[in-house]
């Protein structure tokens, strides 16, 4: 049987899991050497979920700003617009 269109995920609308599988809080728990092999299953210590969240993204100026041509350039038109 197949999905509606409607009912189907999106690769964008994915959201942060707040719960890991077991396999993925062993994984954290070796990685940050909080578990060991001889420990027993039960009774792991939690994990907590690190969440990402996206920084926004600077506006890049222009290279020609940055020269200093360009910036001399700009500084006599700005004296003939405040001589008018």
């Amino acid at each position: 049987m197949t999905l509606d269109k409607s009912l189907k995920i999106r690769a964008g609308s994915n959201k942060q899991r707040n719960v890991l599988n077991r396999a993925e809080r062993l994984a954290n728990l070796i990685e940050n050497e909080k578990f060991g092999e001889n420990q027993p299953l039960y009774g792991m210590p939690k994990v907590r979920v690190t969440k990402i969240s996206m920084k926004k993204k600077k506006k890049v100026k222009k290279e020609e700003e940055g020269t200093p041509a360009a910036a001399a350039e700009k500084k006599p038109a700005a004296k003939a617009a405040g001589k008018k």
